[in-house]
């Protein structure tokens, strides 16, 4: 029996592992299209990045400096991160004299995620940074590495620097012990208790997992910076990081009721992702114990990533259709994977009106929790 049990468990690890991945190649509904967000999340958040790979340049001065973005995704943000970091450590090893290291650049995602796309990109990257860096500058190395970071990916004190931005909040799988979800799709003020303790004990497990890897992966003092999407409230139901599911299910409820969706289909639905508080991030390292934490900071994004932007088209100024491209990047292909693909399109042209009508009467926003960690000698 518990050989049978464990392979269901597997069973699920692997099917999230197989459609969790985001909207490949360029065109519209493309996650490279849609993730302003996650762009400006990086930004706001790589000062503290850049602090730590300055901080274990100047310690070790290593001649060569391997560096992994974790969840790297494709389109215009798997190399802005990576460029913004090396640049930081040029600028560094110039100001002191120094030899530029050799790079070695290792891009990791879910075997789903477009690897293609961003080996296409490869050549003109390198070529633009060159000519921005000038003589001196590099070499860069490049190695996609597919597989879930819920698991061993590196050799054993193979890395100086680990970067993720808004990937740890998803899950290895979905939770067990969801049955009393009904009428939602992740955690909601409607949600019992049970559920709650499930999604956490989730979230425990998958980055506990994660931590224990990464310091077998990290060098003794090796740095890790990750930005995971959260919450400030210590309530897991709480509206800061559920809602913008909350109204994805009521669209897919209209669905239900519409007889277009079949209610036991909708009701075993459910998102695998953990939104954390600061605390829950703190209190998860210090009890795996391979690290220190540097600095733990909250930060916060409109749904809206187009506010304040200059666009070309004015269907960039409706706000809910914005956030609905944007969601429909990401969830798409967990709902096709589930409902099948010929419901998506009314989907989220439902979502899109209700997160619109919402936007209008309240300030909607998404929490990040950065956490900057060393790893212990």
């Amino acid at each position: 029996m518990g050989e049978r049990v464990g392979e269901i468990e597997r069973g699920r690890e692997m099917e999230v592992a197989q459609v969790l991945h985001m909207n490949g190649g360029r065109g519209e509904k493309s996650y490279a299209q849609n993730s302003l967000v996650q762009r400006k999340v990086i930004s706001i958040t790589m000062r503290i990045a850049e602090e730590a790979i300055t901080n274990i340049y100047c310690n070790t001065f290593p001649t060569s400096l391997a560096i992994a973005d974790l969840g790297c995704s494709s389109g215009p943000n798997t190399l802005y991160a990576v460029s913004e970091l090396v640049k930081v450590v040029d600028k560094v090893r110039r100001k002191l004299g120094h030899q530029s290291p050799e790079y070695q650049v290792l891009l990791n995602d879910l075997p789903g995620n477009d690897f293609n796309a961003i080996f296409k990109s490869l050549a003109g990257f390198q070529e633009n940074l060159k000519k921005q860096m000038g003589d001196g500058f590099g070499p860069l190395f490049f190695s996609g590495v597919p597989g879930s970071f819920y698991g061993r990916l590196f050799l054993a004190k193979s890395l100086h620097f680990v970067h993720s931005s808004y990937s740890l909040m998803w899950l290895s799988r979905v939770p067990e012990g969801l049955e009393g979800n009904k009428g939602n799709i992740y955690m909601a003020s409607t949600s019992p208790p049970s559920v709650l303790k499930a999604y956490y004990m989730q979230f425990q497990t998958d980055f506990t997992l994660f931590l224990k890897c990464r310091s077998e992966e990290l060098v003794a003092g090796g740095r890790m910076v990750l930005t995971i999407l959260g919450r400030r409230s210590e309530d897991p139901s709480s509206k800061e990081c559920c809602y913008i599911w909350e109204l994805l299910a009521e669209a897919l409820n209209e669905m239900v009721l519409e007889g277009i969706i079949e209610e036991e289909k909708f009701d075993s639905f459910n998102i695998p992702q953990y939104t954390p508080s600061p605390f829950e991030v703190e209190s998860q390292v210090k009890k795996e114990g391979s690290f220190t934490i540097d600095r733990l900071e909250v930060s916060h994004i409109s749904w809206n990533a187009y506010d304040n932007e200059v666009h070309q088209s004015e269907a960039f100024e409706d706000d809910g259709y914005n956030v609905a491209r944007c969601m429909r990047a990401v969830a798409e292909p967990l709902l096709v994977s589930h409902f099948g693909e010929a419901i998506i399109d009314e989907v989220f042209s439902k979502y899109g009106e209700i997160v619109a009508s919402r936007m209008s009467k309240e300030k909607t926003e998404f929490v990040n929790v950065t956490v900057s960690l060393t790893r212990k000698g």
